[in-house]
């Protein structure tokens, strides 16, 4: 056992370390940062910007949030960069490749760098109220093999948005199942609604909304029982053929075919005013609202009732054992996790929180009831198989093909046994 887990463990366990000086240990515990104000550590943070302008960047919380931290621990400097989500995680991997991996990163993966042994457990960094706190599902998403390595920092889950003005002219209500939801669309694009339904199978985040249905029709990427692939089940080939039958096929999704939608393209139609319904996260409230749009939100409709099943996202924080510094890095993610903190990001940006304190909080108060028909769906939420390795192909795989499955001649089940095929294989590569 390594100074730097021992120091970790010794932390968990009392909360604190003693005086031990008095005992004649400091030399012996130099290497748990017990050596006093000279030896400064640096810790490098690199993180995703969720803010959508200069104004409302991501680099302004941190900022601010290691400010405070620094004030209060002065040996400890924080070295923030962010980046965009288009391009943090490619930063990321490219200082872990050139032997140069930040302290802490704030990204969208951590399965890969903890099956190369490249990642601290959670329990050796964070205290166990901290680990506690954290919503299960979520730290369970977070689990390589039943150890947590993946420490969840946001998440959110999706609604069907549905345009209320368009809806009140058709003289529609919102949807419960598939059926109801095709009859929506036939409506809509009689009123000449441009997408009756956005369906965005383009290679943004096609993974998304093909879960999303995968989940309605009461299957999903893997067997709930096994854990393993199954992509081609006949739950999922069910699923994709009424899509291609009923909505697509009969010209319900709008001028751009769904394997060329991509997400942000149908949010901004749906703000436009554009859209009848389509699936949506949080953001999307704000985006509306800045435009003027009258929406509602339930939950996804189901082949026979509402989804018992929502789809939920979250992104990872993730320590780096490279440089050591494990004391350091607990404290920090502590402070990180107090709830106020917690709070204040998740307000910032419309996300759901990731800690049981925080969400209690919100589901409370009146100034998050717009989030709070999200945050009631995150305990009936499912997450993307993140724990999984070969994931990270199989979603690349599913965004270039499923747009396909449901084109004029494509073949679900064709296209739903070639993801299968790439996600055996890249499970046998594990």
């Amino acid at each position: 056992m390594g100074v730097g887990r021992f120091c970790v463990q010794r932390r968990r366990r009392t909360g604190t370390i003693a005086a031990v000086s008095a005992l004649g240990l400091t030399a012996v515990l130099g290497g748990c940062g017990l050596t006093g104000g000279s030896d400064q550590v640096t810790l490098k943070l690199v993180a995703a910007d969720y803010g959508d302008s200069a104004a409302n960047t991501s680099q302004k919380y941190w900022e601010k949030l290691v400010k405070e931290y620094e004030e209060q621990h002065p040996d400890v400097k924080i070295d923030v960069t962010v980046y965009s989500w288009n391009d943090v995680d490619a930063k990321v991997k490219e200082m872990v490749d050139a032997g140069q991996a930040p302290d802490l990163a704030q990204i969208g993966a951590y399965a890969d760098y903890a099956a190369k042994d490249l990642l601290y457990e959670a329990d050796e960094l964070l205290s166990i109220p901290v680990q506690a706190d954290f919503v299960s599902q979520l730290a369970d998403a977070g689990q390589v093999n039943g150890v947590q390595y993946g420490i969840p920092f946001a998440s959110s889950t999706r609604l069907l948005f549905y345009n209320k003005t368009l809806f009140q002219k058709a003289g529609l209500t919102p949807p419960k199942t598939w059926k109801e939801l095709a009859a929506d669309a036939e409506a809509l694009k009689a009123e000449g609604v441009k997408y009756p339904y956005a369906l965005p199978l383009g290679a943004e985040e096609a993974q998304a909304e093909t879960m999303q249905w995968l989940l309605s029709g009461g299957g999903g990427y893997t067997d709930a029982e096994t854990g393993t692939y199954s992509i081609d089940s006949a739950e999922n080939v069910a699923t994709f053929n009424w899509l291609k039958n009923n909505l697509v096929g009969k010209g319900l999704t709008g001028p751009v075919a769904p394997g060329e939608l991509n997400r942000a393209d149908a949010f901004s139609a749906f703000a436009a005013g554009d859209v009848g319904m389509l699936n949506g996260h949080p953001s999307l409230m704000q985006m509306a609202a800045k435009k003027g749009v009258k929406f509602g939100m339930v939950p996804m409709p189901g082949a026979e009732g509402p989804s018992k099943v929502s789809m939920g996202v979250a992104d990872w924080m993730m320590a780096f054992k490279k440089n050591g510094h494990a004391e350091q890095v607990g404290e920090f993610l502590d402070f990180v996790y107090d709830k106020e903190n917690v709070l204040e990001f998740s307000r910032e940006y419309d996300l759901l929180p990731v800690t049981n304190s925080a969400s209690t909080v919100m589901t409370a108060a009146k100034q998050d009831a717009d989030l709070k028909p999200f945050l009631e769906e995150l305990p009936l939420s499912e997450l993307y198989p993140v724990g999984k390795t070969s994931w990270a192909a199989v979603s690349a795989d599913v965004k270039q093909r499923i747009g396909k499955a449901v084109s004029s001649g494509g073949s679900p089940s064709g296209i739903l046994s070639q993801l299968q095929s790439t996600a055996t294989r890249a499970e046998s590569a594990e």
